[in-house]
Formats: C-alpha cells, structure tokens, sequence
C-alpha cells in the first residue's frame, strides 16, 4: 500500500507541474495564480480583477470615471470579462441595483437550424459566455439566485427596445455583431444613475460586410468628451500566449 500511495502522489505530482507549465505564460504571469503567489487561487474569493496591461488599466479606470464605456479590441483582451468583473463590483458596492448583460444572437458564421425547448433554452448558446464570466466572478448557486430574483439579467438586443435602464449597470457583449441602428438603439436605453459598457472587434463580426456598425459608432462617440473608447491592442491579450502570436499573421 505504501509503494502504491507513493507512486499515485508521483504522478499527480508530475501531472501537475505540466498543467502549470502549459497554462503560464512565458512571463510568468498565471491567469489564475495572485500577483507573486504562484499558487492558483480559488475562484470564490475573487472580488476585484487586476489589469495585466495598460490599456486594461485605462478600461478599468474609464469605467469608473464614465457612465458610457466602448472597450474595442481583438479576442483576449479582457473586454468582456473586465466589463463583468465591474458590473458585479458595482452591484456588491451597492452603485446600482441591477445587472443587464445583452448580447446578439448571432451565429458565427455556421446556421445551427432549430434549436428545441422554450425561447430561454433557444438563446443559453448565443448568452453562455457571459453565464461563464458571471459564474466565475460570483458562483454559481449566488448567481442562480440573482437571476431568479432579476438582480442579473441577460438578455438579447432584440429584447431591449422601449426599455429605460435607470440604476443599473449594463453590458452590451459582441458589439461588433449589431448594425449601426441597433447599437444606436442600445446607447439611448441609458437612464438615470446608469453606467453602459460596449465591447466588440470590429474585425471579427458576423455580420455580412458593411453591417457592423460598431467602428463607425466608436469612431463618431470619440468626439463626445463624456464618453470614453478604449482602444486595446494584441500586447493586451492575456490568453494563451499563442493567441496574441496567431492574430499577428492571420
């Protein structure tokens, strides 16, 4: 039994120590590990994010000066989750009341054809993405309660015309996807006490070319002082290191 138990904590060992070799990046830095702890953290005391660049660190401090944020970037940026990462800061904070994550549903590039269940089974694939940056930023058992209770709610685009969002924190997640009047249309949803973030890359919509209307609305809302873009880059990428390398030639 003993030689046993010490070959079993050998090949744990070592299957570790690879994972932790495949996941760090170059730099040492650990999506999952804390500042100068290597060690990998556990996700249900995660309370506050920490930008890994500047330009991150200009979409956090942009957030918090603005009540309209647009975070345009390419994939791997940290917009989507840095934008969930300070709606549900704002939320525990007691800033706002309310968390509304929209999103279009759009199919990237492939038609998935009928889709059975009910209408809010027929959108979980378009609306998983920001289902995960919730889940990972609060858990899942607090996050089923905020949904049932409607603290969080997620949403398509179609489904928020004629509302005005007062006292809530709202996130419009893969931009790039929505035409120009719909993103228009997003925009002036903003009520009272009301903080609105865009995120989207331009370069990589669904839509057929001339439809986004994400780079025309950003490059127009540069000239409005009380509005904020954030422009990210490849350097801002925090995924596999490969990513940012892959993005560069193709």
């Amino acid at each position: 039994m003993g030689k046993r138990a010490a070959r079993r904590a050998q090949t744990v060992h070592h299957h570790n120590h690879n994972v932790h070799a495949l996941d760090r990046a170059p730099s040492g830095w650990d999506p999952l590990g804390d500042g100068d702890k290597p060690e990998r953290r556990d996700q249900r005391y995660i309370r506050h994010v920490r930008p890994q660049s500047d330009n991150q660190r200009e979409l956090m401090a942009a957030i918090d000066a603005r009540n309209v944020v647009l975070a345009i970037g390419p994939a791997g940026t940290g917009k989507t989750y840095i934008a969930v990462a300070k709606a549900v800061e704002a939320l525990e904070a007691g800033k706002v009341g309310r968390v509304i994550l929209s999103r279009p549903a759009v199919e990237a590039g492939e038609n998935l054809g009928f889709l059975p269940g009910d209408l809010e089974d027929k959108l979980a694939p378009y609306l998983r993405p920001l289902y995960d940056a919730l889940s990972d930023r609060l858990g899942a058992k607090q996050l089923k309660k905020m949904l049932l209770d409607g603290t969080i709610e997620i949403a398509p685009v179609a489904y928020m015309r004629g509302r005005t969002l007062n006292n809530a924190f709202v996130v419009v997640d893969e931009a790039q996807n929505c035409t120009y009047g719909q993103i228009k249309m997003l925009l002036t949803r903003l009520g009272w006490h009301s903080t609105m973030v865009v995120t989207g890359d331009p370069e990589q919509t669904d839509l057929l070319p001339g439809m986004s209307g994400l780079g025309d609305i950003a490059a127009r809302l540069d000239a409005v002082p009380d509005v904020s873009v954030v422009r990210l880059a490849d350097r801002d990428i925090v995924r596999h290191p490969l990513v940012a390398s892959m993005l560069t030639v193709i």
